[in-house]
């Protein structure tokens, strides 16, 4: 390690992550930071749910009794420093334990919480301002569970410079736990919008955990030790530029694909990508294999931020129920189709009976048998499937009917089913998200260390920076070809193979909407990627799925393009009853894409060996 880098370990993706990664993390060399991200929107979701049952809780209680506990002794020894969004919607829950649990191993670290992003106290203020949701422009609902505002690094920092060997947070963006540490260690100035949108991107690279390090990758065949999966470690510099490695002798794979993969995951628009404290643009972000085991990552550029902070609401929708019933023998997934009918059917029924009106909203689906390819599924002869049915309904007493009738299937309809997994199915409240602005100066944030309790400053808005979710344009690249379908010069006979044969990709959720990036396996492969990838070819084939508009962004540094389907996950996280309602599954699905290429680069041995090529 160079004495003018920082090193850092992600040792966490989101709440419920592996223990493995804090132990793993802390054997290498030379470690400075350990970073934890926990607070996806679904997990959100979940924090609110857990508060409004014991107002003690609200906070990743894993980072105290999992990450922290068995570790606290090896970290405070080694002097490794703690980043982690944990507090969630309590921090000083979160502290409070983190400090119980050290007293009784003899330990007082110094810990630190950062506040202020919670938005209830203010709430009604906004409401009567005319508050509007981003998406749908509706009002709010009359009551939330939580408001809480996406914020950034600057509170991380100043904990510390203060002093403080654990830093706590509530509500702020994924990389702030890295960009936070970055901006300590090297006294970047957060108008260093170059330098703090490398940071930026060093956060995001790690925020998820092992993502980075081969977790999800495309070519998941080529990774090994999935048992033992090493977990992301950065050397960062002071130009933001940085080395991703792993544990020595872990699993997964340090591999420019997956590195790229992960770079564009959720990112939406790569030339605008915005966050609390810079506006990213990651275009020319270049992934360079330096050996076996390093992938050096440079290239972002920074302009500043907006004038807001981007915050979002949960409130109660209803209620919903899931169920999963196992039915095997001849003709399954017909037997598994008639059942849902026969149990959606009898339950509307005695609802109607007992006055309840139907269901809000229902989904059947059937598992094993390419449910959400829709119709690029396909035929599947298939003895055993599970079939899935999810319901919704305004009143959990309606939701009743459909919990206890589900079991008559096991006697009464079709033979070889198995009409429960696990005992009767919990009728659960429906999270549902708002997401609107705040200004920032609106959002006062504080820092608090034993004793003290410090605002952090707020800084003034750049000259000309407006205070809506857009930006200014960013500067211009070249335009992009328009080739033709296949290379100019190729000639010959041509071949069709799926997109898996000349790309990697990854897909992941915001909020209703899917982000997937698609890389070319080689920079040649890209401008026949781009011109039959288009968003209308890719809209096509989701058309069963997306109900918006597909976007296209090009990102040359990578060799890759960049989609962005809007209104496709039929409301998203814990709001969908899809089986897959954070979109994991999109890039896998697009992977099937057929596309044409010469077929001389399939003898030539450049195409990925995924699947037969056949002649058009």
């Amino acid at each position: 390690m160079k004495a003018n880098t920082v090193r850092i370990g992600g040792a966490s993706g989101f709440w419920g992550d592996s223990a493995i990664a804090t132990p793993q993390l802390l054997q290498v060399p030379g470690l400075q930071y350990l970073v934890y991200d926990y607070l996806a929107e679904t997990t959100m979701s979940i924090l609110a749910r857990a508060r409004a049952k014991d107002a003690a809780l609200g906070y990743a209680t894993d980072f105290v009794h999992a990450a922290m506990a068995p570790n606290l002794r090896a970290i405070c020894e080694r002097g490794v420093r703690v980043v982690a969004n944990a507090g969630g919607l309590n921090p000083e829950a979160c502290r409070d334990a983190l400090a119980a649990v050290a007293a009784a191993q003899g330990l007082a670290p110094r810990i630190a919480v950062v506040t202020g992003d919670d938005l209830m106290p203010q709430f009604e203020q906004l409401r009567a301002a005319g508050l509007r949701d981003l998406h749908t422009g509706e009002a709010p609902p009359a009551a939330l569970y939580s408001a809480n505002a996406y914020v950034g690094a600057r509170g991380i920092a100043q904990a510390l410079a203060l002093g403080a060997d654990i830093v706590i947070t509530g509500r702020c963006v994924d990389s702030a736990v890295v960009v936070g540490v970055l901006a300590h260690e090297f006294g970047w100035g957060w108008d260093d919008w170059d330098r703090i949108a490398a940071g930026t991107l060093a956060g995001h690279v790690i925020e998820c955990g092992a993502q980075a390090t081969g977790g999800l990758f495309t070519d998941w065949q080529q990774v090994p030790g999935w048992a033992d999966m090493g977990y992301p470690v950065i050397d960062c510099a002071a130009d933001g530029s940085f080395v991703l490695s792993k544990p020595e002798g872990t699993g997964g794979l340090i591999h420019p694909g997956a590195v790229a993969e992960q770079v564009l995951y959720e990112v939406g628009d790569p030339a605008n990508y915005l966050m609390p404290d810079v506006t990213c643009d990651f275009r020319q972000v270049r992934v360079e294999a330096l050996d076996a085991g390093h992938v050096r990552v440079a290239g972002a550029r920074g302009r500043p931020p907006t004038g807001s902070y981007k915050a979002n609401g949960t409130w109660r929708d209803g209620y919903q129920l899931q169920l999963l019933m196992a039915i095997r023998g001849i003709d399954a997934p017909a037997k598994a189709r008639k059942t849902a009918d026969a149990l959606l059917a009898r339950t509307r029924a005695l609802m109607r009976e007992r006055g309840f009106p139907d269901y809000t909203e229902t989904c059947v689906e059937l598992l094993g048998c390419e449910a959400l390819y829709g119709p690029n599924a396909r035929a599947l002869p298939t003895r055993e499937v599970v079939l899935r049915i999810g319901a919704r309904h305004a009143d959990p007493k309606a939701l009743a009917f459909l919990q206890r009738e589900c079991a008559s299937a096991g006697t009464s309809m079709g033979p070889g089913t198995r009409s429960s997994f696990a005992g009767r199915a919990d009728v659960q409240p429906v999270i549902k998200v708002f997401s609107f602005l705040v200004s920032k100066d609106k959002v006062a944030l504080q820092v608090g260390l034993g004793d003290v309790a410090e605002p952090v400053p707020s800084l003034p808005l750049p000259l000309g920076e407006g205070g809506g979710e857009g930006c200014a344009t960013p500067s211009s690249l070249p335009p992009a070809p328009h080739p033709d379908p296949l290379p100019q010069g190729e000639g010959g006979e041509s071949a069709c193979v799926p997109l898996v044969a000349l790309a990697w990709a990854r897909s992941g959720d915001k909020g209703d909407d899917e982000n997937v990036g698609v890389i070319a396996r080689r920079p040649e492969f890209l401008p026949l990627l781009r011109a039959q990838l288009t968003p209308e070819r890719v809209k096509d084939w989701f058309a069963h799925l997306v109900q918006g508009d597909v976007e296209r962004f090009d990102v040359p540094g990578l060799h890759a393009l960049n989609f962005v389907l809007h209104q496709a996950l039929a409301g998203g996280g814990v709001a969908s009853l899809r089986s897959d309602p954070l979109g994991k599954s999109f890039a896998q699905m697009l992977l099937d894409l057929p596309v044409r290429v010469p077929r001389r680069w399939a003898e030539d041995g450049l195409l990925a060996p995924h699947s037969p090529i056949s002649s058009l």
